[in-house]
C-alpha cells in the first residue's frame, strides 16, 4: 500500500504532469467553491422569498447549488485546457491574449445559456470588470499575514476613495431610477430584494404587519 501511494505521489509531483493535473485540480476547486458560494445564498433566498413547502425549496436549493458548482468546474477545466493548448501551439510560450481567448470561449460555452444562475454569475463578473476601471488607490488592501492576498504575487489595490464615492452615488442613483421607472430591466434576484425593501415597506394593516411580518 505504501509503495503504491509513493508511486502515486511521485507521479502527481512530477513537473511533466503538472499542467494536466492542474486542470483536474481546477475542476475540483471550481466545484467546491461553487458549493460554498451558492448553497448559503440559495438557502437565504429560499427562506426570504421562496414559495412552496420546504421539500420544494430544498429541491430549488439543490438544483441551484449543483448548477453553480458544475458550471464553475467546467469553466475552470475548459479555461485551463485552452491555456495549455495555446501554450503548446506557441512553442511553450504564453501570450497576454491567451487568457482572454480562453475566458471568451469558456464563457460562451458554459455561461452563454441564459438561466437564473448563469445570469447572476455573469452580472457579478460584469460588475467587477466595470469596477476595475475605477482609478486605484496608492496603497493596497490591509490584510493579515495569513490571508491569500498577503501571499499573492500580484496584490489587488482598492479604488481611490474619491472616485469610489462618485461611482457609488451614480450606481445607486441609477439603480433606484431603474427600479421605479424601468423595473423590467433589473435582474430578478435584485428586483425581489428591492421590492422587499422599498415596496413591501409601504404596506401594512395592523401592528403585526407593521413590525413583525409583511402583509
Amino acid at each position: 500500500m505504501s509503495t503504491s501511494l509513493a508511486l502515486i505521489n511521485e507521479i502527481i509531483t512530477n513537473p511533466a504532469y503538472h499542467d494536466y493535473l492542474a486542470i483536474l485540480k481546477g475542476a475540483r476547486n471550481g466545484f467546491v467553491y461553487g458549493v460554498k458560494v451558492r448553497f448559503p445564498h440559495a438557502l437565504v433566498m429560499s427562506i426570504l422569498f421562496g414559495r412552496g413547502d420546504w421539500k420544494a425549496r430544498a429541491r430549488v436549493i439543490y438544483r441551484a447549488t449543483r448548477q453553480h458548482a458544475v458550471n464553475l468546474a467546467k469553466f475552470v477545466s475548459i479555461y485551463k485546457t485552452l491555456l495549455l493548448v495555446q501554450k503548446k501551439l506557441n512553442g511553450g510560450k504564453e501570450r497576454e491574449s491567451d487568457t482572454f481567448i480562453a475566458g471568451l470561449i469558456g464563457g460562451y460555452l458554459i455561461f452563454g445559456e441564459r438561466n437564473a444562475v448563469n445570469e447572476q454569475i455573469v452580472l457579478y463578473v460584469v460588475a467587477r470588470v466595470v469596477a476595475s476601471f475605477i482609478p486605484r488607490s496608492s496603497s493596497s488592501y490591509h490584510t493579515s499575514p495569513e490571508s491569500a492576498l498577503a501571499k499573492a504575487t500580484v496584490r489587488p489595490v482598492p479604488p481611490d476613495s474619491r472616485y469610489f464615492t462618485v461611482c457609488a452615488a451614480l450606481a445607486w442613483g441609477a439603480i433606484m431610477y431603474l427600479f421605479r421607472e424601468r423595473g423590467e430591466t433589473i435582474q430578478p434576484g435584485l428586483f425581489n430584494s428591492m421590492t422587499y425593501l422599498y415596496r413591501n415597506s409601504d404596506v401594512w394593516k395592523d401592528l403585526r404587519t407593521l413590525f413583525w411580518h409583511n402583509t
